[in-house]
């Protein structure tokens, strides 16, 4: 071998072993998300274990902070296999408000990628969250549109909410395999992915108002 080429042999191996350290010694990425930016009113919110204080104003003595309520649940939200994370927001802007709000975190290469936040209400009464069949779902208490402030919290809603590959949205409630669909009801479930409602055979009411069960569709068997 002649010396350019043992020059050459030289530096493959020191650019292969130098790649090969770097990957080794490299910190492995951690979805955590409470250290993760989220978008509340439009404007990025970056939380620093589960907690941000910013400033209202430039010199100002008021400041905006923002805490994660309870803990993050995990379940899957944009079918890939890995965990992902959904959980409740709590601002305080500095005033009498207390702003709740639902976010999530999708699990990247880069970490926890924090999702837009949708607001749940003013002073509200979180109860639970929790991610099913793909979708969030967050049961709260809250007043009646009559009601003022000074009233206390009563009245159980649950929000619906799903990731379309852009942030959050609301959506229906979601069924699974051989959960309840279809019917007249306020807030009428629909089935995941591949399924479809069907008529419960052992039901004699009628299916357009009571629904039925979720079944796989014929194609997909």
């Amino acid at each position: 071998m002649n010396k350019k080429s043992l020059v050459i042999v030289l530096v493959v191996l020191i650019v292969g072993f130098g790649a090969y350290y770097i990957k080794q010694n490299q910190a492995p990425v951690v979805f955590d998300p409470l250290n993760a930016t989220y978008i509340l009113d439009d404007q990025p919110v970056t939380l620093t274990n589960g907690k941000s204080e910013v400033s209202a104003a430039p010199g100002s003595a008021t400041e905006i902070t923002t805490t994660i309520f309870g803990e993050p649940v995990t379940g899957d939200l944009n079918s890939d296999g890995k965990p992902d994370a959904a959980i409740i927001l709590v601002d305080n802007p500095g005033g009498t408000g207390t702003f709740y709000f639902v976010a999530a975190a999708i699990n990247t290469h880069k970490g926890a990628q924090g999702t837009n936040a949708v607001l749940l209400g003013d002073r509200i009464a979180p109860q639970n969250i929790q991610i099913k069949n793909g979708q969030i779902i967050a049961n709260y208490t809250d007043r009646g549109p009559d009601d003022p402030m000074s009233v206390p919290p009563s009245i159980g809603v649950s929000k619906y909410l799903v990731f379309d590959g852009t942030g959050l949205k609301s959506s229906p409630p979601i069924s699974g395999a051989g959960e309840r669909c279809g019917g007249n009801m306020k807030t009428t479930p629909i089935c995941i992915t591949d399924y479809h409602c069907t008529p419960n055979p052992n039901s004699d009411l009628p299916f357009g108002d009571v629904g039925g069960t979720c079944v796989l569709d014929v194609n997909q068997n």
